[in-house]
C-alpha cells in the first residue's frame, strides 16, 4: 500500500480531524501512488493518521476516510457509512427526502447522496469516491431497495479531478419527473435535469421559519427558481405573492408547482433579471410586507469573494427599500467562502445605507440533515437569516 508522510508543520490540522490534505502538504510518498488507490497517511515522526483515497493529478491529494488502522475499506466499508448516515437522519426526523449523505459531514468525502422518497440522486466528486461508485449503488439497493437510482455527475468540479461530466441511470430506467411532499405541500422534481441533484433540500427547515410572518402579507421572492419558498408563503396564508427568476424553465416549473398545490390564484411567477427589477423597484416600486432573496453562489473561489460580498449587499440593499416599515427580510447565501460573521455585517451594511433599522428573528444555517462537522468549514455553508424592517 502507499504510504504518504506529511510535513511537520500540516500534521497537526489533519490530526485534529479534518480529512483534505494537499499536494504541497506532503513531505513523501512511498510506493506506486496510482489514481484512486487506498493510502495510508503519517504524520513526519511516522505516527499513523489514517487511510485515504488518493488522486497524484488534484490539488487535494489524498482524502481520509478512516482513522483506524483496522478498518479495510472495501464493499463493507461503504455499506456501514451509508447505513450509518440513514440511521442519523431517522434519528433526526427525516424519513422522506433528505440529503442521505453529505460528503466529509459523514466522512465519505466528496459523495453526494440526495433521497426523494423511493428514489435516490448520487453523485461522486472525486477520483477515489467514483472508483467505488459500484459499491456505493450495491449498498443502496440493500438498505433501500429503491425505484431508481440516478446519477447527476454532470458538474465541473469532476474536471479538476481528471473526470468526465456525465449523468444517467445507475438503475433500471425509470420517469425522473417526480413529486414530493415537502412541509404539506407537494412539488415537482426534476431529477434529470434540475439544479444540482433536482432540488434543493437544504431549505426544506428554513421554509417553515416563515410561516407567522407571511400571513396577509404582501410577498416578493426573489432568485425564486421553482417557487419552494413562495409556495409556502401563499400555503401559510399570504394575501398575494409575486416570484421572479432569469430562468424561463424554472418560472414554468414554478407556475406548475403553484397549480399542484392549487396557489396560482396567489402566486406570480414571472421571468426576469433580479437584479435589474430589485434596482428598478427600489427607486419607484411597489413596497411589499415581506421580500425573499434566495440568491445562487456568487463565488466558488476565493480571489472573488469581494465581488460575491458585493452581490450580495446589492440585491438586499435593494430589497430593504422595498420593504414596507415593520415589514420582514427573508435572506439567505450558499456561498461557503462568505462566512456567517461576513454575511451579516454585509446585510448591516445594506440597511445602514438604506438608512433602515433591522431587527433580528431567526438566523440558522442549512437543513439538520446537512450536518455540520465543527473544524469542518465547508459543512457549514448556508446562511438564513430573517429580520424586521423598521
Amino acid at each position: 500500500m502507499t504510504k504518504v508522510i506529511l510535513n511537520k508543520k500540516i500534521s497537526a490540522r489533519v490530526a485534529n480531524g479534518h480529512p483534505w490534505i494537499y499536494g504541497n502538504e506532503i513531505n513523501n510518498v512511498t510506493g506506486d501512488p496510482l489514481p484512486g488507490a487506498i493510502t495510508e497517511v503519517f504524520t513526519h515522526d511516522n505516527k499513523f493518521i489514517g487511510k485515504g483515497y488518493m488522486n497524484p493529478k488534484s490539488q487535494i491529494m489524498v482524502r481520509l476516510l478512516t482513522r483506524k488502522k483496522s478498518e479495510e475499506i472495501d464493499e463493507q466499508f461503504f455499506y456501514n457509512r451509508i447505513l450509518s448516515a440513514w440511521q442519523y437522519r431517522q434519528k433526526i426526523g427525516y424519513t422522506e427526502n433528505c440529503r442521505l449523505v453529505f460528503g466529509e459531514a459523514d466522512f465519505l468525502p466528496a459523495l453526494i447522496i440526495d433521497k426523494f422518497n423511493d428514489y435516490l440522486v448520487i453523485q461522486t466528486l472525486s477520483l477515489g469516491m467514483d472508483f467505488w461508485k459500484d459499491a456505493i449503488v450495491k449498498s443502496l439497493q440493500k438498505i433501500f431497495f429503491p425505484k431508481g437510482i440516478y446519477e447527476r455527475n454532470d458538474v465541473p468540479v469532476r474536471e479538476l479531478e481528471g473526470l468526465p461530466q456525465q449523468k444517467g441511470f445507475l438503475s433500471a430506467p425509470f420517469d425522473t419527473n417526480i413529486t414530493i411532499n415537502e412541509n404539506g405541500f407537494k412539488f415537482f422534481v426534476d431529477i434529470e435535469n434540475g439544479q444540482k441533484t433536482g432540488y434543493f433540500l437544504d431549505q426544506q427547515d428554513n421554509r417553515r421559519a416563515i410561516k407567522s410572518i407571511v400571513k396577509g402579507a404582501d410577498v416578493l421572492g426573489a432568485f425564486t427558481y421553482t417557487g419552494t419558498f413562495e409556495i409556502h408563503a401563499a400555503g401559510y396564508g399570504a394575501k398575494k405573492v409575486t416570484g421572479i427568476d432569469i430562468s424561463e424553465n424554472a418560472v414554468n416549473q414554478a407556475n406548475k408547482n403553484a397549480a399542484l398545490n392549487d396557489l396560482q390564484d396567489i402566486c406570480n411567477f414571472t421571468c426576469m433579471n433580479a437584479f435589474d427589477a430589485l434596482k428598478q423597484w427600489g427607486k419607484d416600486g411597489p413596497a411589499y410586507d415581506v421580500v425573499m432573496l434566495d440568491p445562487p453562489a456568487f463565488t466558488k473561489s476565493r480571489e472573488n469573494i469581494q465581488k460575491a460580498v458585493t452581490g450580495y449587499k446589492e440585491i438586499n440593499l435593494r430589497g430593504i427599500k422595498l420593504i414596507k416599515p415593520g415589514g420582514f427580510l427573508v435572506t439567505s447565501s450558499c456561498t461557503n467562502l462568505v462566512g456567517p460573521d461576513l454575511f451579516l455585517q454585509t446585510i448591516h451594511n445594506a440597511a445602514k445605507d438604506a438608512k433602515r433599522t433591522l431587527r433580528q428573528v431567526t438566523f440558522k444555517a442549512q437543513s439538520s440533515d446537512h450536518p455540520i462537522i465543527w473544524g469542518m468549514e465547508n459543512t457549514n455553508y448556508l446562511k438564513f437569516l430573517i429580520v424586521q424592517v423598521l
